[in-house]
């Protein structure tokens, strides 16, 4: 089954995604900075979700590592 069609595996998806945005923001932020809007935007948007809500996105990246290790 594809990552799309199941939660646990969407979820990781979107968590790894937003982790890695809000990263290379930090790292390189004019990568990212250029592009606010269309489709390039959703990876600015993602790392502002990252930067602004971090203790509950690393809480929600416990929380899924926790449930992938343990097989729930």
């Amino acid at each position: 089954m594809s990552a799309i069609f199941h939660f646990s595996g969407m979820l990781s998806v979107l968590l790894l995604l937003i982790c890695t945005c809000a990263f290379v923001r930090s790292v390189v932020p004019q990568l990212l900075d250029t592009h606010r809007t269309g489709w390039k935007g959703v990876f600015w948007k993602m790392a502002r979700i990252g930067e602004r809500l971090s203790p509950y996105v690393a809480g929600a990246c416990i929380v899924q590592a926790f449930v992938v290790l343990m097989g729930i």
